[in-house]
């Protein structure tokens, strides 16, 4: 059924085991380590007799089979999908308002978290649950909207007293913390908890550190169990066997996006309408430059910026993996692109600030301070949130 969809993004890159020199544990492809999902013993006895809903989308596969698929035929009462942004299948623009629907393959209802009305699910569909199972697949960053929905069903079920199933996935950027922990203040769709950048966690940990930290709307704890991953750790380099998202669809590209998203607050291109995202970026204006790109529009990128435009910039397919990885959050591509364009404060939206989660960076920026600079002013905050996760780690640093 959806694994047939699932196949269509399979990531373009290669899933076999290398050293990895940036962090010192041999690479994990999906089938060296056993996600949450995998291990039905540990959960299809406490969903016996209840009504499900399940949150995810085309990531929830365990093999050539969908976690949905799995439930249903294991006799599992599911009674409903919850679908994040970019939907069910995995197809729409970011930020694109998707609506509900239903399943045709299985017959089971969407609602759709992202439909741009309100955050969380209805209360209708709350009343006909027991319990929601998470089960997708994250990639480690603050902005990236996926935790924030599971953020969102954890204060639906506290308020309803419902279960919360987190059945757990890798983290691919869990090898390390970087960036600012978020000033409250600019907390939003793309920020939901006070946590770096790159928190280092899976979505059950961050669940329980939600939980246990009183994260949740008024202090309130959900009815949480994890089913946590075997053979995995925080130094694992876990490769990913399907495309997250759209517009990640090598795991270059998800070592960049710590460092690249930032150009979605400005009129630079990141590669979106191209088939390098995030790997690349450009402007019609950039000077000096020999790599050119255009924008077009395409599935998953219908509106892109600078579409149809020529743009002149930097090719970043040449950085390794490694060397992304070990560079952690780098300002210095934003940087190196509010210079040549010489915009001033045309440069940069107020989106911005919401993706860096604090709110002078951008005047460091303005003021010449270099990448390294700015890193510097978050190595406290980094320091800090590594020793309050601690308690809610599932898994070996």
């Amino acid at each position: 059924m959806i694994a047939a969809v699932a196949a269509m993004l399979t990531m373009a890159c290669s899933a076999g085991a290398g050293t990895n020199p940036a962090q010192g544990e041999p690479e994990k492809a999906a089938d060296e380590v056993t996600v949450g999902a995998a291990r039905t013993a540990e959960y299809l006895p406490q969903l016996r007799g209840k009504r499900v809903a399940l949150f995810s989308n085309h990531t929830g596969m365990v093999g050539d089979r969908h976690t949905l698929d799995i439930l249903i035929d294991s006799g599992i009462n599911v009674v409903n999908i919850f679908s994040p942004e970019h939907g069910f299948r995995g197809t729409a623009d970011a930020g694109e308002h998707v609506g509900s629907s239903v399943d045709e393959p299985t017959g089971v209802p969407i609602a759709s978290l992202y439909d741009g009305k309100k955050r969380g699910p209805s209360q209708e569909v709350m009343d006909g649950l027991d319990v929601i199972v998470v089960d997708i697949q994250d990639v480690g960053l603050r902005y990236y909207t996926y935790y924030c929905t599971m953020v969102d069903l954890m204060n639906a079920a506290a308020a309803n007293g419902k279960e919360v199933l987190v059945l757990d996935r890798p983290n691919p950027n869990g090898m390390y913390v970087d960036g600012p922990i978020l000033d409250m203040k600019y907390a939003s769709g793309v920020g939901r908890l006070p946590i770096p950048v790159v928190h280092g966690m899976t979505l059950a940990e961050l669940a329980l550190m939600a939980n246990g930290e009183g994260w949740l709307k008024d202090g309130a704890k959900a009815k949480l169990s994890v089913v946590p991953c075997e053979g995995y750790t925080h130094a694992t380099r876990y490769r990913l066997p399907i495309a997250p998202s759209p517009n990640l669809r090598t795991m270059r590209a998800i070592y960049l996006y710590p460092s690249t998203c930032y150009f979605e607050a400005t009129p630079v291109s990141l590669g979106r309408g191209t088939d390098m995202p995030f790997e690349v970026y450009g402007h019609p204006d950039m000077k000096g430059r020999d790599f050119e790109f255009t924008p077009r529009s395409v599935p998953g990128a219908k509106n892109p910026p600078q579409l149809d435009n020529l743009c002149h910039g930097v090719d970043l397919r040449a950085v390794s993996e490694e060397e992304a990885i070990a560079q952690g959050i780098n300002l210095a591509y934003v940087i190196d692109a509010y210079r040549d364009l010489g915009m001033g404060d045309k440069f940069f939206r107020n989106f911005f600030e919401l993706l860096i989660g604090r709110g002078d960076i951008r005047a460091m920026i303005e003021d010449g301070k270099s990448a390294e600079e700015i890193k510097a002013t978050w190595a406290p905050d980094v320091e800090r949130f590594r020793e309050q996760r601690r308690p809610y780690l599932l898994y070996a640093e």
